[in-house]
């Protein structure tokens, strides 16, 4: 089954200002893909690496993307196709408490 990568992107002032049965069944439905074998994780703080032509590792402390909201968390999910998906995760805490959800098609794997 294809796997997608999901990236969801909010803030606390979203989030509170979301009444809180909403947030509840937000809440369910990412238990329930976790029932379904989803990964799922809140976002920590990102470390940059880089390591140009092979001739030494570099890091940072720090984000490479920026967004208007902050990455809030991942999951890596199955689903048949796309619309799947997309109907898996538009009812995660992310997507109805004010913020959105990627979703990138994990190629290969």
């Amino acid at each position: 089954m294809p796997k997608y990568v999901t990236i969801g992107y909010g803030d606390e002032a979203g989030y509170k200002r979301t009444a809180p049965g909403i947030r509840d069944a937000a809440h369910a439905n990412d238990d329930a893909l976790k029932r379904r074998g989803a990964l799922i994780g809140i976002a920590g703080s990102p470390v940059q690496v880089r390591n140009p032509d092979a001739t030494g590792i570099r890091t940072e402390n720090a984000a490479f993307l920026s967004a208007p909201l902050p990455v809030a968390g991942f999951a890596i999910i199955e689903a048949a196709d796309l619309d799947e998906a997309i109907r898996l995760v538009s009812g995660s805490p992310c997507a109805v408490a004010h913020g959105v959800v990627e979703i990138w098609p994990l190629e290969g794997a």
